[in-house]
């Protein structure tokens, strides 16, 4: 990696077609391979692939791809450890699967095993779960077929069955649905929850279970295993297998489902069909962990569970703007473990089997890989922090380098932590330096404000290549973990519940202010950006202060009267605020656009054409708003998009647009136009 001398070069915004990220981690039985899920950009397609690679986890050998399918992920290995499922959109060839004993590639009808590949509206293949044999080698064998693709999957626990969710749509829905997407019919509804952001507009087919035999690919429904509910497009069904014929999952059976953010657990046996429901209508399950024999099944929401033996659980858990490992018992013991795994760095996802624990490590400087360690090793609290894939004195071992080659030639930022005061509370934040930049002899530099989304969310030190691009640019980025966030506490999160636009806006002008005094920005170069709530919360910035020399509001809402009903987000907002015509007071203090006649900055407001949980007519709203006053804004809208950018093209062409408003407003360097 280059030295940061202060004298680097800013980071081409087209390298960001070289960044690779890691995902879905997933370990053999015996803890010796892991899987994971890599995600590159195709240069010339615009698209960003996901592809499935294996590696020892001790590092003996560098990762396998297993294949280049067309976005390939969920990996989930057989309980024998032999074969490994995934989820995987590609064009069956009979040529490259493995043939049946019998040498017959046809199901258990006599039919062709070939997808009909309507299952996304055009001639492209849906998810089907395919299985790779890693003993005997070769491509992977198809196992399910369904018109609409398969949604989500498990291993049953002799490896003879999976079980799927998938949508099955009557004969009258199939032909209602090819007509609209030929485009021959209208979009008709009855349901509550009508659109779902990256669902598009929801209808009325349902997702049920389907127990399949590996081997012959015959398939039964499970008829009264199925899902429902409005947040089931956010859980899914989790389909689980927890013991011999018994499946867990998730479905609201309420009265009126697409009214609540119930998701309720239910059992059902694989083999009867029977199926009961084990919790009371007052939980959102989102996790089901299947526990060993003679433990019992754990429930969460936002986390994930691995088990280590029949009484002890691994997970991760929010503390203080890090995502720290603990080893949590059935008893109800907490013990932190992995002193210093976290400390510089994220962990995005993680597994623990066979005694074994992989981790992706996202680091500012040493980038987003796959990392290893005997979980005793992890117990022991060492630092493990690998610098580089070598050995520092941990046990940790890095089995990927998926951005040396990005990293050998650009510098990344540096990261510190700081603190503040702010209304009473010790408020957190951090920041992304600039090459050569000294925390304690500085020079105050152009500043950028990161807002995170949610709010139920917070940063911590993490790989961007975002705040690459921009601290070698000059700037500092500061991403303050304001009030509303998570990981500090239940009563410092529900400081910001229902009164939106208050003490994240002191929060945030503190943080600046607090650089300021520092002497680390300057405070007529003060620039912010962020999505969701990132771009909400700049709203009433510029709203309610002058601190931003100019603003890039990201796939925001600033008219919450509008925007219920309009975004996918009803049942949640009702929860928060009640509903509009019933406290129309509530929802006027928490809408930015109601002080509109207040702006002055210069905005950047950019949204997805298709964003149901921020829907573009929010932005088109801010904008005109500004633009009416004769205050300098532009609207950028990307068609297709929901809520976020991800298309490489897109992606960079947002990053130059950024790049750009921030150098034309900047007093010492723009110019005013573009």
């Amino acid at each position: 990696m280059p030295e940061p001398d202060g004298e680097a070069d800013p980071v081409p915004i087209e390298r960001f077609y070289d960044l690779t990220l890691v995902s879905d981690l997933s370990l053999s039985p015996d803890g010796e391979r892991v899987a994971f899920v890599v995600e590159e950009s195709e240069r010339g397609a615009d698209e960003r692939r996901r592809s499935v690679c294996v590696v020892p986890t001790d590092g003996s050998r560098s990762p396998r791809r297993l294949a280049r399918v067309s976005d390939a992920h969920s990996p989930q290995w057989g309980p024998d450890g032999t074969r490994l499922g995934v989820l995987a959109a590609r064009e069956r060839d009979s040529e490259l699967a493995v043939t049946d004993a019998d040498g017959d590639d046809s199901d258990a009808d006599g039919e062709s095993s070939s997808g009909d590949g309507d299952g996304e509206g055009d001639d492209e293949p849906s998810p089907q779960v395919w299985v790779f044999d890693l003993e005997v080698g070769g491509d992977a064998r198809q196992v399910t077929d369904r018109g609409e693709g398969v949604n989500e999957f498990d291993w049953g626990p002799e490896g003879e069955r999976i079980v799927v969710a998938a949508r099955d749509p009557t004969e009258a829905e199939r032909e209602r649905l090819e007509a609209r997407r030929e485009g021959e019919a209208p979009i008709e509804t009855e349901r509550l929850q009508h659109k779902f952001d990256g669902a598009g507009w929801l209808d009325t087919v349902t997702t049920y279970l389907f127990v399949v035999d590996v081997e012959s690919r015959a398939e039964r429904r499970l008829e009264d295993a199925y899902g429902g509910g409005a947040y089931e497009s956010i859980t899914g069904l989790d389909p689980t297998w927890v013991d011999g014929d018994g499946i867990a999952f998730l479905s609201n059976r309420l009265e009126n489902p697409d009214d609540s953010a119930v998701m309720d657990l239910y059992l059902a046996d694989a083999e009867s069909g029977s199926v009961e429901r084990i919790t009371d209508g007052d939980l959102t399950v989102g996790t089901i962990e299947a526990a060993p024999p003679g433990s019992e099944t754990h429930l969460a929401f936002a986390a994930s569970l691995c088990w280590i033996d029949g009484e002890t659980l691994l997970t991760t858990i929010a503390d203080e703007a890090h995502t720290r490992p603990y080893r949590v018992g059935t008893d109800g013991s907490v013990e932190r473990v992995g002193t210093g795994v976290s400390e510089a760095a994220s962990i995005p996802a993680f597994d623990a089997r066979g005694g074994t624990v992989a981790l992706a490590l996202s680091h500012p400087t040493e980038g987003l890989d796959a990392h290893t360690a005997a979980l005793d090793t992890l117990d022991s609290g060492g630092d493990g922090e690998a610098s580089s894939g070598e050995e520092d004195g941990s046990e940790l071992r890095r089995v990927t380098a998926l951005n040396d080659d990005l990293l050998d030639d650009e510098v990344m930022p540096a990261c510190h932590r700081l603190s503040y005061e702010s209304d009473g509370f010790d408020i957190d934040a951090i920041a992304y330096l600039p090459p050569g930049f000294d925390p304690g002899d500085p020079d105050p530099h152009p500043l950028v404000v990161s807002i995170h989304g949610g709010p139920i969310s917070y940063d911590s030190p993490e790989f961007s290549f975002e705040y690459g691009v921009l601290a070698s640019r000059g700037y500092v980025v500061v991403c303050p973990n304001y009030r509303g966030g998570t990981s500090y506490g239940r009563a410092f999160a529900e400081e910001l519940h229902g009164q939106w636009g208050s003490v994240e806006v002191e929060d945030i002008v503190r943080g600046v202010e607090h650089l300021v005094e520092r002497e680390w920005a300057d405070p007529d170069r003060v620039f912010g950006h962020g999505f969701s709530y990132g771009g909400i919360a700049q709203g009433y910035l510029v709203t309610q202060t002058d601190v931003l020399t100019a603003a890039a509001p990201e796939h925001g809402i600033y008219d919450l009267r509008s925007a219920f009903g309009t975004d996918d987000s009803h049942v949640r907002v009702e929860a928060e605020f009640g509903l509009p015509w019933e406290n129309e007071e509530r929802f006027r203090a928490s809408s930015s656009i109601t002080g509109a006649g207040t702006i002055d900055t210069p905005l950047l407001v950019t949204a997805g054409g298709e964003d149901w949980r921020c829907p573009p007519s929010q932005s088109e709203q801010l904008y005109v708003a500004a633009r009416k006053q004769g205050v300098e804004a532009k609207l950028l809208v990307y068609p297709e998009e929901h809520h976020n950018v991800g298309d490489p093209d897109r992606a960079t062409h947002r990053l130059e647009q950024l790049t750009a408003w921030y150098e034309r407003h900047d007093p010492t360097r723009g110019t005013g136009e573009e």
